[in-house]
């Protein structure tokens, strides 16, 4: 049984295989539940972050040589390790993101696949032998980019920063990773759990702090050759740009704003029923978290009873308590911004079906929201609502639907349900999205490749495709005769 009592826990930084507490200060951590601070986190000065990236560049060689299945081994053994702690896990997510405890054991399930899964998959990297000329042998290798910067958000505080890491280690490269400040002793456990599996001194360093000073250091670094990034699309921005004067390539995941396409010949009630969690998981805070419904005109008001009816049921509270459906939000400055526009597009002529209130007390919840009749001025229609509120707008005609779910820059996931082969295909074609699923809700899943278009970013994650930003290609030509 989870003892939701336990204490917090101690935070470190870990460096060259060294726990330590830098010498860049602390940042209190704190509970979002209840708004009081669960414990002090270590900060890392410019020192700490460069004896991290010297760190790194001395392990790299060696890791890059270790044979891949030995590296195979290490990464499962660390899934094995991981799922050994999925009840301590939970109750850090609980604490840390206010994300309800019986909801956290499928979070560490996902990290421990990504584990598994690029383990596996590195036994497929191969390269090429390509046709030359007589006592030619050309061939194309694919090896390990180098040392990783890495950033992961605190809205998946386990399955983030182990699917960064799994793709990294899995590819011969080894990581400096940065997770996020809200959420630190999440993350700490899977550096924890790594090295009880065996990695090696070095290949993995976890520091935290002030997110501009280790971002500047890390992409400046000329040991550093790549950088992966998960979060808002302003700061992704940002590190692209910074990126690129440094020439790294990058991997950027970052914001959703994802439609949901209800076709007429769709069941409304099912839908609605199979939206609820996909929806409210988080609060709302998930980059992919099904946000605008756009439904046909024909089935939308028995719809929206139904999504309005399953959102009231929700139990809202303590994410420690058994039964609770949904927790706070990050932080006041979270809550506050979802509803501030909750409150812009009622002011435009939104109907407010339900929800839209702060509720009162400690901690910063707020009620799942559903938002109606929503004007094109309303700023949340383009502007990502990130927190617990869903759009229904409806639609009469199939490309009229296409059309709106087009009409934002993001393009990470979107969603679809119909029955009609020929309405399936047309929104497989037309959505612009990296990431479309039919008739369901999961399609994050590790084998498949993870990343938008448009300001979404670029790059992948999981699936075949989840090496493809820690490998580069080197081009051997090899004279076998004389020369």
């Amino acid at each position: 049984m989870l003892d939701t009592r336990a204490p917090y826990r101690d935070l470190s930084l870990f460096i060259g295989g060294d726990w330590t507490e830098g010498s860049g200060g602390t940042m209190p951590v704190e509970n979002p539940s209840t708004g009081e601070t669960l414990g002090m986190l270590p900060c890392a000065a410019p020192e700490d972050v460069q004896r991290a990236i010297a760190s790194a560049e001395a392990a790299f060689p060696d890791w890059a040589a270790t044979p891949v299945r030995k590296r195979v081994a290490i990464l499962r053994r660390a899934a094995d390790i991981v799922r050994g702690r999925a009840e301590e896990l939970s109750r850090l997510m609980a604490l840390e993101l206010g994300k309800p405890v019986a909801q956290g054991p499928a979070e560490v399930a996902r990290a421990a696949e990504h584990f598994e899964w690029h383990a596996e998959q590195a036994l497929r990297i191969g390269g090429e032998v390509i046709p030359g000329g007589p006592g030619i042998l050309n061939t194309a290798r694919r090896v390990p980019v180098g040392p990783v910067a890495a950033f992961t958000p605190w809205n998946g505080p386990v399955a983030s920063p182990a699917r960064k890491m799994a793709a990294a280690l899995a590819a011969g490269c080894n990581i400096v990773i940065k997770p996020a400040e809200e959420t630190p002793a999440s993350a700490i456990v899977l550096a924890e759990c790594l090295a009880e599996a065996g990695i090696p001194a070095g290949s993995v360093n976890m520091v935290f702090g002030d997110p501009a000073m280790i971002s500047a250091t890390l992409i400046g670094s000329r040991a550093i050759r790549m950088l992966t990034f998960t979060g808002s699309v302003p700061v992704g921005r940002h590190l692209a740009t910074e990126a690129g004067r440094h020439l790294k390539p990058c991997i950027l995941e970052l914001g959703g704003h994802s439609p949901v396409i209800v076709c007429a010949d769709a069941d409304p009630v099912a839908v609605a029923d199979a939206s609820i969690l996909p929806k409210f998981r988080n609060s709302g805070q998930i980059c992919i978290s099904p946000t605008r419904f756009i439904v046909h005109e024909s089935i939308a008001d028995a719809f929206t009873a139904r999504l309005v009816e399953k959102a009231e049921a929700l139990k809202v509270g303590d994410p420690l308590v058994d039964g609770t459906d949904m927790g706070p939000m990050i932080h006041a400055r979270r809550r506050d911004a979802v509803d501030a526009l909750v409150r812009q597009a009622v002011e435009a002529g939104a109907t407010l079906a339900t929800g839209g209130k702060t509720l009162p007390g400690k901690g910063y919840y707020y009620t799942p929201t559903v938002l109606t009749d929503l004007p094109d001025t309303a700023r949340i229609l383009t502007e990502e609502p990130f927190g617990p509120v869903a759009l229904v707008q409806t639609f009469r005609d199939l490309p009229r639907a296409i059309a709106m779910a087009n009409a934002t820059d993001y393009g990470l996931a979107a969603y679809a349900f119909t029955e009609s082969a020929a309405n399936a295909e047309a929104i497989a074609e037309r959505v612009e999205a990296g990431i479309l699923s039919i008739n369901h809700y999961s399609g994050a899943s590790p084998e498949v490749p993870f990343g938008g278009v448009k300001d979404s970013g670029y790059g992948r994650e999981g699936g075949a495709q989840c090496f493809d930003g820690y490998l580069t290609t080197k081009s051997v030509s090899h004279r076998t005769g004389p020369v």
